[in-house]
């Protein structure tokens, strides 16, 4: 069994100014975001848990009828109903795996992807990749090797050094775990915040894969990041859904 946690409860506002609702429910490309992020998961995962903020019941609906339109009933049928998340995106991540488990031991998942709402441009073979590299090593993220020339820069906004950017890679999601590996690192992560998943699985001295990602996997954080998404979303593939990719693959469920 594998799960898809989407973490969707966040209110971000930067993309959003002059719309009161976070980033995650704004509308791109004739839907949703997290609409589009949801649709991305039905080939990979045998369940999809969705963690919002208590206050956005109203907008997760709005989201939830849009997706029911475009998924065939086995694959919407994996979405399960919505848990409130926490203060912090940790606590909100706890939430959704203590759903997971509360669902009966058959259900229990072996394999968890942990992936932000606000990242809706996703590939097929993306999401793939990640997968199979978390069923060789137990835990895999998807990043990108630093381009840039990367400035530490002090609160007076002067330039303390040049940071060298060799082995330097930016975290993305998905991100995949062994669902054990990642509760143990939840259980002993000894009140750290860790800013993704695999910082708590790191210090647990778990190595970590890393699959290369794609600058179109952006995260949508102000409004020229809504632009670019939008024009990503009509340029990328559309999930196939009748096809299930990643080695946990059950085909007779999309014949």
């Amino acid at each position: 069994k594998t799960a898809a946690l989407i973490v969707a409860a966040g209110r971000g506002s930067r993309a959003t100014r002059g719309d009161r609702r976070p980033k995650q429910y704004v509308a791109i490309g004739g839907g949703p975001v997290l609409g589009h992020t949801l649709m991305a998961f039905p080939p990979f995962a045998d369940a999809i848990q969705v963690v919002i903020h208590p206050d956005d019941a109203e907008s997760y609906a709005d989201v939830l009828a849009w997706v029911e339109k475009r998924l065939p009933p086995a694959a919407f049928a994996k979405i399960l109903p919505p848990v409130p998340g926490g203060a912090t995106r940790q606590q909100s991540v706890l939430c959704g795996l203590e759903a997971l488990a509360a669902n009966g031991s058959e259900q229990i998942p072996s394999h968890v992807l942990i992936h932000d709402a606000a990242r809706p441009c996703l590939v097929d073979e993306w999401v793939d990749r990640v997968f199979e590299a978390a069923v060789r090593s137990g835990a895999a993220i998807f990043a990108l090797p630093v381009a840039g020339t990367i400035k530490r820069v002090g609160p007076d906004h002067v330039i303390q050094e040049t940071v060298p950017r060799e082995h330097l890679w930016e975290a993305q999601t998905p991100q995949v775990f062994r669902r054990e590996l990642l509760l143990e690192a939840y259980a002993k992560r000894e009140g750290f915040q860790a800013t993704d998943e695999a910082q708590l699985v790191e210090r647990l001295g778990h190595k970590v894969t890393v699959v290369p990602g794609s600058p179109i996997n952006l995260k949508i954080a102000t409004k020229e990041d809504l632009r670019l998404a939008e024009q990503a979303l009509k340029a990328l593939p559309k999930p196939k859904l009748e096809n299930r990719l990643h080695p946990f693959a059950d085909d007779d469920l999309w014949r």
